[in-house]
């Protein structure tokens, strides 16, 4: 309490240190002043200087702080009361002239009392501009009476003790009478305005200026200025005297008032009430003016006029402000009568809201007692249940409960009862009116303790239809909506639960997969897709024991769970009942159609102990058997699985050979026109050179880069590796045209930018378009004919050599290999092997020769080893030939030696 009242009276460690100074010079002069040291002269300079610097740094205070960013009533309330201040310095300042440098008496009146004269003036003005709270028009009526009533009491105060024996004394001049009564009348105006400032202030808002020590520093004024005029008229007054002291401390603390940090601002409250204080100062300056001329009456017997005036006016003021409070208070009373009908048809209103809300909400609202009997009922519950509000109410709910729901709503009511305002969520089934139980949700909460209810209330609606529509998004959510088979998901948990229960019995998933499944859809559409898969799923359930489970992943996936095994051939038999299954015709569309299936079987075992990895096995396993031909079903193996991770290895291993250096490399096969023995080109063929397993073959490598999508930045490579090293032998020896021939995968021709990517290279690495050979095999040219062929004459655009690869293997037809813009025949090496005698394979190669011939086009033979195979395709007419009878695959260094020495290669 004592540190808040420290911190309100000196809010910061500067001001209480100035505090401190103040007190400090005020006692000093009260010292001098009243022990007069020095004799009456020292004392009358002392004072003299003393009052000087205190009316000029009370000033200076003001018109600093007037500096101050704030609002301009604010600065100009502190310009004014600085002025003053300093008006009253420069009357003193020529007090000085006359006492300290002329050594004589100041006159009366002198110029001394015009600087004197504006103080009080300048302040009453400061203090009227300072801001106040918003007031409405008859508070501000309000105020302008109680501002009056002071004054008037005031003045009669000062009257009776001071103005009235000044003007029945009398003066040496009018003049001097003048300024004798000035000086506290002038007072009398200012206190009043303190005071009616004080009256008008509420709590909250802005507090500008300090009004206690303002007030308090004016009220010391007051009290000097009166004893100056009367001391003045008896010619008794004397610089240097302690009546000075009232005047140092009035500026002191104007001083400390405006050197006083301002208060956090804190927001207006317009509907605060009014400070007692401020209500009761009306009525205290009353009071003390009716104190003082009752003594008065008592001395005298009797009052002046002056008295008699004044004490009718504050007559008038009193009953002026009582009927303005009349009205006021009349005008609230009716402000207040209209509020509360406001209120009540408000409220009315709401009641009769709610009720209809009640009546007429989709809930069926009951209380009952805390034995069941129904003491409340909602109309609702004839459009919800059936029944007549008439019907329920009085009535045990229970008997409109089926035999199942009693026990459970008893329970919730037993939760509830012991504990105010609890609630409970039950769904029970409750009985219709037609005799139908339809599920309902029911909330029970206990307003037993609430004297307006005194009840269990019940929140009940029908929830049939919803739990109905749950049900069947469950069912959606888990089943295929095509064949109404189980989807995976429930699939899965079906082996999860068979998992846990199936003790030490065994269960089985088998996987399939249909074959031909595409054609159907390509050739006859989707919709016979559909219909083809429809029957497949009811082949399978009938195919199935009762409790097995069969479901559709999504395309022409389907499994199946064998729960409880009884021996491992269980799952054998059932396989081979749905491969006879499906081995039977499907009519779609009156259209015969035949499909077979793929089956993969897995059991459980070490290592299948959970869902995911029985899934993963029976997948395994299905693709291993549709490797192994249509209409086949395969049984897990566990080197299936390690097949699989060793393969997942090697494509990561790949991935990062491909962002290496060093492990990919190229190995270049020469091509031999047979007729002269030369070298007319290589063929760049990809090795990897493993850290960990070695040399690994293509064969093994370049069909899982197919797969993983790998093969299009491999190919990429080869294509700009081989380039490049065709421009570099071409350097060595100008005037010889080498032919580097590289193959391209069907992953490839996928791409729509392959000839951009294939003349980039080209312009990348310099070589030129006619020394660049791709070489394609024949199913890629028969997929996708059209867009293929289009890809084929922008290649042809560029100018580079194209080649169909593995020539006889495929199924070309010559009406396809007359469009394709093909310049070479690879003839394969399996016909190449049997050459030697009057062999169909030989008779083929030489009809794959003369169709070449015929088309214009170039031959090459592949794999040439011995020297009967050689003589025999250079008398068909063979063009070119490859293969270990010449040279095997080259690094490139060794491939560059043999273009230096010939004579290396077979003759």
């Amino acid at each position: 309490m004592l540190g808040r009242l420290l911190h309100a009276v000196a809010p910061t460690r500067g001001y209480a240190v100035l505090c401190g100074a103040a007190a400090a010079v005020t006692a000093v002069l009260f010292v001098a002043l009243v022990t007069g040291a020095g004799g009456p002269i020292a004392a009358q300079n002392t004072s003299n200087v003393a009052l000087f610097g205190a009316a000029l740094a009370a000033a200076w205070g003001c018109l600093s702080k007037a500096l101050r960013p704030a609002g301009r009533r604010v600065r100009s309330s502190w310009t004014l009361t600085g002025l003053g201040a300093l008006s009253w310095a420069v009357g003193q300042m020529f007090c000085i002239w006359y006492e300290t440098i002329l050594g004589t008496e100041v006159p009366f009146p002198s110029l001394a009392d015009a600087g004197y004269f504006w103080m009080m003036p300048l302040t009453a003005a400061g203090l009227l501009l300072l801001p106040v709270s918003r007031q409405s028009v008859a508070q501000q009526a309000r105020s302008i009476l109680d501002g009056l009533m002071i004054a008037a009491s005031l003045l009669l105060i000062t009257w009776n003790l001071i103005l009235g024996p000044l003007a029945r004394q009398g003066a040496d001049s009018f003049l001097a009478l003048l300024v004798t009564l000035w000086y506290p009348g002038g007072d009398v105006v200012v206190l009043t305005v303190v005071l009616f400032t004080l009256a008008r202030l509420r709590s909250g808002g802005q507090r500008p200026m300090s009004m206690p020590l303002v007030g308090t520093g004016l009220a010391t004024f007051t009290v000097s200025d009166s004893g100056y005029a009367y001391l003045t008229l008896i010619d008794n007054y004397g610089s240097g005297a302690v009546l000075d002291l009232g005047w140092f401390v009035g500026f002191i603390l104007i001083l400390l008032a405006s050197r006083k940090p301002d208060a956090p601002h804190e927001a207006e409250n317009s509907a605060a009430p009014t400070r007692p204080l401020g209500v009761m100062l009306p009525y205290i300056a009353v009071l003390g003016a009716l104190v003082t001329s009752t003594f008065e009456v008592l001395r005298h017997g009797a009052h002046d006029p002056v008295v008699s005036w004044t004490r009718s006016a504050i007559i008038l003021l009193i009953v002026g402000r009582q009927l303005l409070t009349l009205l006021e208070n009349r005008n609230l009373t009716r402000d207040l009568e209209d509020r509360v009908e406001a209120r009540t048809a408000e409220l009315r209103a709401s009641e009769q809201r709610f009720q209809a809300l009640v009546q007429h909400s989709s809930d069926v609202v009951t209380v009952v007692s805390l034995d069941g009997v129904v003491t409340y009922q909602s109309e609702s519950v004839a459009r919800v249940f059936g029944y007549d509000r008439e019907q329920v109410t009085g009535q045990r709910l229970t008997g409109f409960l089926p035999d199942e729901a009693r026990d459970r709503l008893e329970e919730a009511f037993g939760a509830v009862a012991d504990t105010p305002y609890a609630s409970r969520v039950v769904e029970i089934p409750m009985r219709h009116a037609d005799g139908q139980n339809r599920l309902a949700e029911v909330t029970v909460t206990n307003l037993l303790g609430d004297v307006n209810v005194q009840g269990l209330v019940l929140n009940s609606r029908d929830i049939s239809e919803r739990k109905e529509l749950e049900d069947q998004l469950v069912h959606e959510a888990f089943h295929d909506g095509l064949t109404k088979l189980a989807n995976r998901a429930l699939f899965k948990d079906r082996v999860e639960l068979a998992l846990r229960r199936r003790g030490d019995a065994d269960i089985a998933v088998l996987f399939l997969d249909l074959d031909g499944f595409k054609e159907v859809n390509d050739s006859l559409g989707h919709a016979a897709g559909d219909q083809l898969l429809v029957q497949v799923a009811d082949r399978l359930a009938a195919a199935v024991r009762p409790g097995d489970t069969v479901a559709r992943f999504g395309g022409d996936e389907f499994a199946v769970l064998i729960d409880l095994v009884g021996d491992e051939g269980d799952a054998d038999d059932l396989a081979t009942r749905i491969i006879d299954a499906l081995d039977r015709q499907f009519d779609i569309d009156n259209t015969e159609i035949h499909v077979q299936g793929s089956i993969g079987i897995a059991l459980t075992g070490p290592d299948a102990s959970d869902a995911d990895q029985l899934m993963r096995n029976a997948d395994l396993a299905m693709y291993r058997a549709k490797a192994a031909g249509e209409g086949t079903f395969t049984r897990y193996d566990p080197a299936m699985h390690s097949g699989l991770v060793d393969r997942l290895q090697l494509a990561a291993d790949l991935r990062r050979a491909l962002e290496t250096t060093g492990e990919l490399v190229l190995y270049y096969q020469p091509t031999i026109e047979l007729r002269s023995g030369t070298i007319t080109g290589f063929e760049a063929l990809v090795r990897w050179q493993h850290p960990v397993r070695g040399m690994i073959s293509p064969a093994d490598f370049i069909p899982l880069a197919e797969s993983t999508g790998l093969i299009r930045p491999l190919g990429q490579w080869v294509l700009a590796e081989a380039c490049r090293q065709g421009v570099e032998w071409g350097t060595h020896d100008p005037d010889r045209v080498l032919t580097m021939a590289v193959n391209v995968s069907g992953r490839q021709f996928d791409q729509p930018d392959l000839p951009a990517i294939v003349a980039g290279v080209l312009a990348d690495t310099g070589l030129p378009a006619e020394r660049l050979c791709l070489e394609m095999t024949e199913s890629v040219l028969m997929t996708d004919t059209e867009e293929n062929l289009a890809v084929l004459l922008s290649l042809k655009e560029i100018g580079v050599k194209l080649a169909i690869d593995d020539f006889g293997t495929g199924y070309s037809s010559l009406a396809y290999l007359r469009r394709f813009p093909v310049d070479t025949l690879k003839i394969d090496r399996s016909f190449v092997e049997r050459i030697g005698g009057a062999t169909p394979d030989a008779a083929l190669a030489r009809t794959i020769v003369q169709l070449g011939q015929s088309l214009g086009m170039a031959t090459v033979a592949e794999g040439i080893e011995q020297y009967a195979q050689f003589l025999a395709l250079r008398r068909m007419g063979c063009d070119l030939a490859q293969g270990y009878y010449f040279s095997r695959p080259l690094p490139a260094e060794e491939a560059g030696a043999l273009l230096r020495d010939p004579a290396a290669l077979a003759a």
